[in-house]
């Protein structure tokens, strides 16, 4: 395991992994903005679109990719604003108590908008009263990984594996309190094993250490764990998806492995309820029209992200509906941060 304990990542380890996808299939297809007309700038001026996360990881990707659609339709630039720490709760409160009347957005995934409110006293915001969920924009599934050293190339071996090397076992997740860290538990508790968790700052050190061998076990994003695996890099033994992913089409989920698991993520754009209702309105209807564009689909399905365009009404019925599913889940995990 790397780091003095579960909730931290070794500091000597500090190189961004160079993304196979950064400069391939993305990259080939056209930039969104050549074609669609400018629209009138929106009151406010240019939009800041804070992500809590680190460059490189299954948000900050989808960030980018809706930055570029949303400013033709917006009439303004769209800045990507990766503001990390606290596990994603820093962003969210300096978007809620934000005090420049700009334009200001924040694109976040159940840690920072489920987990945290169930686990802090005051996590320093509320998502129900200090914002409003805009538009769904993406949703993933999950991964379990394991580095070229694991001599385990099938899902059903890896219980076998694990229980022969409790005393070096761990799974690294990108973050402590994450939903990787809760799947991470509630994998655990299936396979009757304890599996100590390495929370990480991003996906790119947790994804270094596992190449580097420093920890023998991930659970991560599918669209960030794919790339690697293909390179041969780490292998993938599972999914948290219901079917199994058109690009791993070998790799079983874990209901096909006998397990009664399944969970999905998501990216959700919200606005702070300070921001004008006619400026977050507009927002969100172009963040609407920008994720029904069969272009921007494209893009999104290029890096491994499952698209979504759902309106905010739409966007709250899934939001209560992951909440009733995962809020027990969290509590029963007696996780303290």
């Amino acid at each position: 395991m790397t780091g003095s304990s579960c909730s931290s990542f070794s500091l000597r380890r500090r190189t961004w992994l160079q993304w196979p996808l950064a400069g391939a299939a993305v990259a080939a297809l056209p930039s969104l903005t050549q074609s669609q007309p400018q629209a009138a700038p929106l009151d406010g001026g240019a939009v800041r679109l804070v992500v809590p996360y680190p460059p490189g990881g299954s948000s900050d990707r989808a960030a980018r990719l809706l930055a570029d659609a949303l400013a033709p339709r917006l009439g303004v630039p769209v800045i990507v604003d990766n503001r990390v720490g606290a596990g994603g709760r820093l962003a969210a409160q300096q978007v809620h108590r934000e005090t420049s009347g700009q334009n200001v957005v924040l694109l976040a995934n159940p840690a920072t908008m489920l987990v945290a409110p169930l686990v802090f006293k005051d996590s320093g915001y509320d998502p129900d009263k200090d914002y409003v969920a805009l538009s769904q924009v993406t949703r993933y599934a999950f991964g379990v990984a394991v580095s070229a050293g694991v001599p385990v190339r099938e899902f059903s071996h890896l219980h076998a594996w694990m229980l022969a090397n409790q005393d070096k076992l761990s799974a690294g997740v990108p973050a402590t309190g994450s939903l990787p860290h809760f799947f991470a538990l509630m994998l655990a508790e299936q396979l009757g094993l304890t599996l100590p968790v390495v929370g990480y700052r991003g996906s790119a050190p947790l994804l270094n250490d596992l190449m580097g061998g420093h920890v023998p076990l991930a659970i991560d994003t599918l669209d960030t764990l794919e790339p690697l695996h293909k390179a041969g890099k780490l292998r993938i033994l599972a999914i948290s998806d219901e079917q199994r992913a058109p690009g791993l089409p070998m790799v079983p989920t874990f209901k096909e492995a006998g397990l009664a698991l399944s969970a999905q993520g998501w990216n959700v754009l919200y606005a702070p309820t300070w921001l004008p209702a006619a400026r977050a309105r507009r927002i969100g209807d172009a963040v609407v029209q920008a994720m029904g564009d069969k272009g921007l689909q494209a893009r999104f399905e290029a890096a491994d992200m499952v698209p979504v365009a759902s309106s905010r009404e739409q966007t709250a019925k899934m939001l209560a509906s992951y909440r009733a599913q995962w809020a027990p889940v969290v509590r029963r995990s007696g996780f303290q941060p």
